[in-house]
């Protein structure tokens, strides 16, 4: 719930929460379980998951649990923003996955989490806990610390202030080895995620940047952390990023682009 719980929450917000209810891990609920999850009555439960089930919003299985309808899928692909930067990476992630048959993530930045708009996976790829329209915590995933490193000050502070949640003893854990870490990523034009989520897993990302010469997103592989040097992957991951930038019109790719057409005659 993120309403304010000090006045009644709105019709739309008691909406919101009955939505919110859902997770990757709880993609599905009964009547009692959303009401618990909503923090709403049940009977309030029951008429708001009725309607969202008539227009299509939730759909209900025979058992009578409740999961998120094809009709929230619809709306959420029409957001432009999200379309425009999937749409111009794609090409560049399969490319990549091409190389690697790995783990290749797209992800935007959402402090202080990151969501996750596309991976692409192998069969034999090490296993991990992104999915489309998953989060994870900015500061323990390679294409967070990419995107905090570039993100504005105060947005930086928010999330070094904040504890910071320990997920293996890789974790960066602490607001100055974080601040080492962003410094780090500024001055080598990437990251690498050792082992912070997952001990067997190692990630490589780098920024993607837009029109207006920003960061708007950041892409990455992740590989198994045994048998696997990530320094490796550093030039293609780099490569792709520039790649989805150029495509998406950031200037200081179209000069990188430039320079090295005239490189070449």
């Amino acid at each position: 719930m993120r309403h304010n719980a000090s006045q009644p929450p709105s019709v739309v917000e008691r909406v919101l929460d009955v939505l919110g209810a859902f997770t990757a891990e709880r993609p599905e609920l009964t009547l009692s379980e959303l009401s618990r999850r909503a923090g709403l009555p049940l009977s309030t439960t029951h008429r708001i998951a009725g309607e969202l089930v008539r227009r299509g919003a939730l759909a209900r299985d025979e058992d009578g649990r409740f999961r998120v309808g094809l009709w929230l899928w619809e709306v959420a692909s029409l957001a432009p923003h999200d379309a425009e930067l999937r749409e111009s990476a794609m090409p560049f992630l399969e490319d990549l996955y091409e190389a690697t048959h790995q783990n290749v993530q797209l992800a935007v930045l959402d402090v202080p989490e990151v969501v996750y708009v596309e991976r692409i996976s192998g069969r034999g790829a090490v296993g991990v806990r992104s999915r489309p329209g998953g989060r994870l915590p900015v500061h323990a995933t390679g294409v967070g610390l990419v995107l905090l490193a570039h993100a504005p000050a105060e947005v930086q502070e928010e999330v070094l202030v904040a504890p910071l949640k320990r997920y293996t003893v890789n974790t960066i854990a602490s607001a100055d080895r974080l601040r080492r870490a962003l410094a780090d990523v500024r001055r080598d034009g990437y990251a690498i995620s050792d082992r912070q989520i997952d001990l067997d897993a190692v990630s490589v990302a780098a920024p993607v940047y837009g029109q207006d010469d920003t960061v708007a997103a950041s892409i990455s592989v992740v590989v198994p952390a045994e048998g696997t040097d990530p320094r490796t992957l550093v030039p293609a991951v780099v490569a792709a990023a520039r790649g989805i930038s150029r495509v998406l019109g950031a200037p200081r790719a179209l000069r990188v682009s430039g320079d090295a057409r005239r490189e070449t005659h």
